[in-house]
């Protein structure tokens, strides 16, 4: 049972081919892409019925396998990061049966998202580092595809490239880190990390080891100045694959060091608050000016993506349990929000055919409701009262001034 919305979305990944060929056989081009929202919403179904066991403990499964070890691990991060990831899914699956519709090889595409969710189910259902890292690269993979999917262009290509050698020299690094780790205490498995590293005085391996893994996941996150794929890989990628890049891709890093921070890192043995503040500062400063400069729908929202970043990160590194709530929720808020702002600006693009912000104007007259939608989750993102963006964002500067934290909360 503990492993059924994973097993799901692996049997749905490797049979969307097949049914692929039955659409091409039934001249059909939305066969696949129902069939894999039923995928995510069966494996929303499955993980439901497993939180509540998530919820009271930790549930952990050992895998052996001669020298092999490893586990799965969820708990009710791992749950919370589960349901954004799957509920996102759905989402852009629905929206792709019609906003994809002139495009060819849509088995392929289904299949790939498919596959990307998968990985990141089995990222923070990972109990070690290894298995981590083996479900990270199942994620990443696909993802390079997908922002390349419309390999017609050269825009789409070129994005893609220059994602996947930033991605692979953070994951590089992300490994560098953990045999590093392994090297100090013989172990990748978070549990017994989380004992060792406890009990350890902080050293300079220690540190050398977290500065390691931390730019390898920040890389995914979006964190200055490691952020610099996103603007591109945004604009080229099909609106619905943006949508997930800015929704749960890069809270994928985000959860990594989370993990990393909190269970193995901890704060009261490795000082590592002031630097993270630092880095989201500038990732949340750099990111807004940058917006402001911006032509071009999407790219606008791509860096607005990178200022969020940084308020999230901020909200980590308060290292307060009311801090990293506020982190938390605000991560469920962009990922709503700013997945809504990119479905709805491909809308605008589907029906303009341009993303230059001067040629989209008047374009709320012909499309009211979409136009009404994006002013909602705009205005949400930015922080305006009572919606949903604001509440999580007061947390997080209520968060720095208890964490005593005035010149970053300031800025």
């Amino acid at each position: 049972m503990f492993t059924l919305p994973i097993d799901t979305l692996i049997v749905f990944t490797v049979t969307t081919p097949f049914v692929g060929w039955i659409e091409r056989k039934l001249h059909q081009k939305i066969i696949s892409g129902i069939y894999a929202a039923v995928g995510f919403a069966l494996s929303g179904f499955m993980l439901y019925h497993l939180s509540s066991h998530a919820l009271s403990s930790p549930m952990v499964v050992p895998i052996h396998a001669g020298i092999f070890e490893a586990c799965l691990r969820i708990d009710a991060l791992s749950v919370f990061a589960a349901a954004i990831f799957l509920t996102m899914g759905f989402l852009v699956t629905v929206y792709s049966l019609k906003y994809m519709e002139r495009d060819t090889g849509l088995s392929l595409y289904y299949t790939l998202l498919l596959a990307m969710i998968t990985g990141m189910l089995g990222v923070v259902a990972a109990g070690d580092f290894f298995t981590l890292f083996v479900f990270w690269e199942f994620m990443c993979i696909p993802s390079y595809v997908l922002v390349a999917f419309r390999k017609q262009q050269w825009e789409p290509v070129e994005a893609g490239f220059k994602y996947l050698v930033m991605s692979s020299a953070g994951s590089a690094t992300i490994l560098y880190g953990m045999s590093i780790l392994y090297g100090l205490t013989g172990t990748l498995n978070f549990a017994q990390l989380s004992v060792i590293m406890t009990s350890a005085a902080a050293n300079v391996w220690g540190y050398v080891s977290l500065a390691f893994i931390l730019i390898g996941f920040g890389v995914k996150a979006s964190m200055f100045p490691l952020h610099t794929w996103l603007p591109d890989a945004h604009p080229a990628a099909p609106s619905s694959i943006s949508a997930l890049l800015s929704g749960i891709v890069i809270k994928a890093g985000v959860y990594g060091i989370i993990r990393t921070l909190f269970m193995i890192f901890i704060p009261s043995q490795f000082s590592w608050q002031v630097t993270l503040a630092v880095f989201a500062a500038l990732t949340m400063t750099y990111g807004n000016f940058a917006a402001l400069l911006q032509k071009d729908i999407k790219r606008l929202l791509a860096y607005s993506s990178i200022a969020q970043m940084g308020y999230i990160l901020f909200a980590i590194s308060t290292t307060t349990s009311y801090g990293l709530t506020a982190g938390l929720m605000h991560t469920m808020n962009h990922a709503l929000m700013k997945g809504l702002l990119f479905l709805c600006a491909g809308a605008f693009i589907y029906r303009a055919g341009t993303r230059n912000l001067d040629e989209l104007k008047g374009i709320g007259h012909k499309m009211p409701l979409t136009a009404v939608i994006f002013t909602v989750a705009a205005l949400s993102i930015s922080g305006v009262p009572p919606l949903n963006g604001f509440v999580s964002e007061f947390m997080i500067v209520y968060a720095g001034v208890n964490a005593g934290m005035l010149a970053f909360t300031v800025v």
